[in-house]
């Protein structure tokens, strides 16, 4: 058993979401991961068969780690928003999915009147929009399912406009509705319903939900129910109660994802990769990779390799591309390779 396991054993890990840090020499941040449950998740790092359930990475990660640290969280959405703001933060050495892929989604709030709340590529960033018409980027985060489930759960307490929403102003002066305004999950943007000022409440209070802040959001909430009660405004007083009260009663059982950290044997997951062989113009030739999870379509983990050799062969540009793919020791094992045989 590494020796690193008794340290961390004495920090009494509780078994509760939240995100831990393994450290190495002079407190060092070397990887930030979140979890369902943080004493289960770091005895998994100690276990004898790690090389067969982590990436030779993570392996060297856990013999490089001399101490471990966390932050306990109220729920498995607050630690990923947690996480993402923390490697976005510190930069830890061996998250090098965050740090180096690029296809990954950022969450951003756009630098408008009434701000719209988008999942964007990160690669996309740049392209989609100018550095004045950004107001705050958060992430990338490692799951985009995830992501969007996270993004479903805290709308529903803080309702937001998107880009599918255009305001009364944009619609010259026409008070249409959006389709997320008739089921509650727009607070009347498109309508002119919601006042400027209230809307940057929102905003306000969502920058601080995706900093990973969730405290600080209950309390603000707290502070501005007991005011508007004092105020005898009952009605908005009761709205801000249930927002508390939903924050602290988060139901985020779909958020619960494997690592990609995790290799398939003994994970649980079962990963399979699909390649094909395409020609552009008869000349240039590119490998497809696609990605399957549990049955899943896995669309952040699809690679396109550009094939070096030159030459239409598909066996040979099949080879080229399964050994350059297995070089990755970063990415997740499959549990089944299927290759186009039409050839």
């Amino acid at each position: 058993m590494n020796s690193q396991y008794f340290k961390i054993k004495k920090n009494k890990l509780p078994d509760s979401p939240g995100v831990y840090f393994f450290l190495g020499p002079r407190k060092k941040i070397l990887y930030i991961g979140k979890a369902t449950s943080l004493q289960d998740r770091v005895k998994s790092y100690f276990s004898k068969d790690i090389s067969d359930t982590r990436s030779t990475l993570i392996e060297k990660m856990v013999e490089s780690a001399v101490a471990l640290d966390f932050k306990q969280t109220d729920s498995v959405l607050e630690a990923l928003m947690l996480e993402a703001e923390l490697i976005k933060t510190f930069k830890p050495s061996f998250n090098t999915k965050q740090k180096d892929d690029k296809s990954l989604y950022c969450i951003v709030i756009t630098n408008e009147k009434f701000p719209r709340i988008m999942m964007i590529r990160k690669k996309d960033l740049n392209t989609e929009f100018t550095p004045s018409q950004v107001k705050s980027i958060f992430g990338p985060y490692p799951s985009s399912t995830a992501l969007k489930e996270a993004l479903k759960i805290i709308r529903k307490i803080f309702p937001y406009r998107d880009d599918k929403c255009k305001t009364a102003e944009e619609q010259k002066g026409i008070s249409r509705p959006c389709f997320n305004r008739s089921i509650g999950l727009c607070p009347g943007t498109c309508t002119g319903e919601i006042s400027e000022k209230n809307y940057a409440e929102t905003i306000k209070y969502l920058t601080m939900f995706f900093k990973g802040n969730i405290k600080i959001l209950s309390q603000s909430l707290d502070k501005k129910m007991m005011q508007l009660a004092k105020a005898e405004k009952f009605e908005e007083a009761a709205d801000t109660q249930k927002k508390i009260y939903a924050l602290k009663h988060i139901q985020d059982v779909s958020l619960i994802t494997e690592d990609g950290e995790l290799k398939n044997t003994g994970s649980g997951l079962m990963r399979i990769e699909a390649y094909d062989v395409a020609h552009l113009s008869g000349k240039s030739t590119v490998g497809v990779m696609t990605v399957f999870t549990d049955g899943q379509a896995d669309k952040n983990q699809y690679r396109v390799f550009n094939i070096n050799s030159g030459k239409i062969n598909d066996i040979a540009s099949l080879s080229e591309i399964l050994t350059r793919r297995l070089r990755h020791d970063e990415w997740v094992k499959p549990s089944v390779v299927v290759v186009d045989g039409s050839n």
